[in-house]
Formats: structure tokens, C-alpha cells, sequence
């Protein structure tokens, strides 16, 4: 297999058909681009679940080739879009000339729910005086981070979460198409830890997909180093810190996370999430020490001490265990 080329790009979907399960959205799409004159679009929805993409189908259905780069700006709007690009580069942009009378010109934003507020406020009166001419596609995953303003001069689209056969079936067809091989033996375990790690995102499992290749890992498959390199507790390191809360050995349990060379914490607790049920925990507990694992993850997104965290979570999670009779 060539690895010049990311395997994300070399089989990204270029047809609305080609989009793994988003049949609503799709539907209602192809009918909005049988005419020109479509409205500015907001593609709502987790990671991974095919919104660049549609936004890229959407911009070559109206441009012609060589007008892709002219008429065509995509931006990852959480790294640049700021005051100063708003007020300069992005209205130069739309006040270019078009190529030809009647094309039109486009400007994708992803993860547009990143841009702060003040400068939402300015790319609002931007989209508010731009001509018939210029469509503005935003990508977001949280569409509540996007001011109203934009919302209402937007047709929305939510993206779903993909479900694990079709990430699945689209592994396997990848796998396929580059002559993979994979062992028939572990081939099902593979397939549902490529999943486990994307958490749903296709476009992660097929970078986990490409990165196992590059690395080696397939002829001699060894899912343990798959999962170390993709930030997880390998199997050995996961049983032995369930006995370890089983027991309700805080001091063991902690030594174990921090023997850990490369902690992942966001990637922890999702293995966290999926050992509870092993554990044994008390029932009526069950629900609460959810939401305390929920504010856990937000404590570390705002930056918070990731060991300490950590071991909190550890003992909280061993006072809730039932006690052995």
C-alpha cells in the first residue's frame, strides 16, 4: 500500500452517494442544488461523520475545476479565523471578481462553533451584505456555540452518529481496495477496536486504519500495541487496574496509571466508562458517579491537573463499589 497519500483523502466520498449514512441530510440536499440559488448551510453533527465532505461535494457540483482554487475557500476556522482575517482576507475574498458571470464562490468554515463570539458578530454582517453569489458553508459540532444571528440566515443539516457496522463495512472496503493483510483470526477483534477508538469517527478510524500499517502492525497483528499508540490502555495494563479497583486498592490502582508513559486522560475515561460494569458498582450509585465521571472530563478540558483528576475519579469510583459478602 502507498502511504504518500492519506487514505482520509484517497478515498474521501466525492458523490452525495458515496456519504455513509446520512440519508436525511442527503436526501434533502440534492434537492436544495438542483437549484442555484441555495442558502448559506450549516452542517451540524460529531466528528467524523462526512460534513467536510458533503460541503466539498456541494462546492464541485457548481465550480468547475479550474475554478476550485479561485472561487473556493476552506478554512479551519478554530486556527485562523480571528478579527483581523474576518475584516481582511476572508472580505477581500468575497469582493473578488468572479471567474465567469452567474458562477458562484464559496466559503467552507470548520469547526466554525470554535470562533469566538466578537468575531462571529463580524463574519455575521459579512454573510449579511454578500451577494447572491456567495454561499457560505459552517461546520460545527456543537451548533448552541454559534450565534442566532448566523443560525437564522442558515439552512441547518445535522449529521448523526455513524453506526458501528457502517464504520465497519467501510474499513473493510479500504482494506479491501489497498490489499490488506489482515489475520482471519483477529480480524473481528480489529475491526471492533479501530471502531472503539474512532468513538464513532470515521475519519479517525481510517487515520488508526493507515497509521497500523505504516507502523507494521497488520501482518503481525498485535491490537495491544495498536491501542498504546492510539493513546489506550493496552489489555494486560486495563485487566490489571479493574482487579485493582475490584479490590479496591486505591494505592495499586494509582501506581498503575502513573507506570503509564503517555497518559491519554479523555481516551482513559472512555475505558473507564466501558470497565464499570465490571467493577461491581452500587446500583443506586450508578448514576452519579456518571455525571461525576462527566465533570472529570470537563475539569481536564479546562485545563485542570490531569493526575490529579485522575485519582480522584480512582477513588471516587472505589467508594462506590459494593462490598464483598
Amino acid at each position: 500500500m502507498s502511504l504518500e497519500t492519506p487514505l482520509v483523502e484517497k478515498y474521501r466520498p466525492q458523490k452525495f452517494d458515496e456519504i455513509v449514512s446520512q440519508s436525511i441530510a442527503i436526501t434533502n440536499l440534492k434537492e436544495f442544488v438542483k437549484s442555484t440559488n441555495i442558502p448559506h448551510l450549516i452542517f451540524t453533527g460529531p466528528a467524523g461523520t462526512g460534513k467536510t465532505s458533503t460541503a466539498l461535494i456541494i462546492a464541485r457540483h457548481f465550480l468547475k475545476d479550474e475554478e476550485m482554487d479561485t472561487n473556493l475557500l476552506e478554512l479551519n476556522a478554530s486556527d485562523t479565523v480571528r478579527i483581523d482575517f474576518v475584516r481582511n482576507v476572508l472580505k477581500n475574498f468575497v469582493d473578488q471578481n468572479l471567474v465567469r458571470d452567474g458562477s458562484l464562490k464559496f466559503v467552507i468554515l470548520d469547526e466554525a462553533d470554535n470562533i469566538p463570539g466578537q468575531v462571529q458578530q463580524a463574519l455575521r454582517r459579512i454573510i449579511e451584505k454578500t451577494s447572491n453569489n456567495i454561499k457560505f458553508i459552517l461546520l460545527c459540532n456543537y451548533i448552541n456555540r454559534i450565534i442566532d444571528p448566523i443560525i437564522s440566515r442558515c439552512a441547518v443539516f445535522r449529521f448523526v452518529s455513524l453506526p458501528k457496522e457502517m464504520i465497519i463495512e467501510r474499513l473493510k472496503y479500504i482494506a479491501e481496495k489497498e490489499k490488506l493483510n489482515i489475520p482471519s483470526k483477529q480480524s473481528g477483534e480489529f475491526y471492533n477496536q479501530l471502531f472503539f477508538i474512532s468513538g464513532g469517527d470515521l475519519r479517525k478510524a481510517i487515520n488508526t486504519l493507515q497509521m497500523s500499517v505504516a507502523l507494521d502492525l497488520i501482518e503481525n497483528l498485535d491490537i495491544n500495541e495498536i491501542l498504546k499508540i492510539s493513546g489506550f490502555l493496552d489489555e494486560k495494563t486495563l485487566n490489571d487496574l479493574v482487579l485493582a479497583l475490584q479490590n479496591k486498592d486505591f494505592m495499586k490502582s494509582r501506581e498503575i496509571i502513573k507506570s503509564i508513559e503517555i497518559l491519554d486522560s479523555r481516551n482513559f475515561i472512555r475505558q473507564i466508562i466501558e470497565i464499570l460494569p465490571l467493577v461491581n458498582i452500587i446500583p443506586e450509585k450508578d448514576i452519579s458517579l456518571r455525571i461525576f465521571i462527566g465533570e472529570i472530563d470537563y475539569r481536564i478540558s479546562q485545563g485542570a491537573d490531569e493526575q490529579i483528576q485522575i485519582s480522584a475519579l480512582l477513588a471516587h469510583i472505589i467508594e462506590n463499589i459494593q462490598s464483598k459478602k
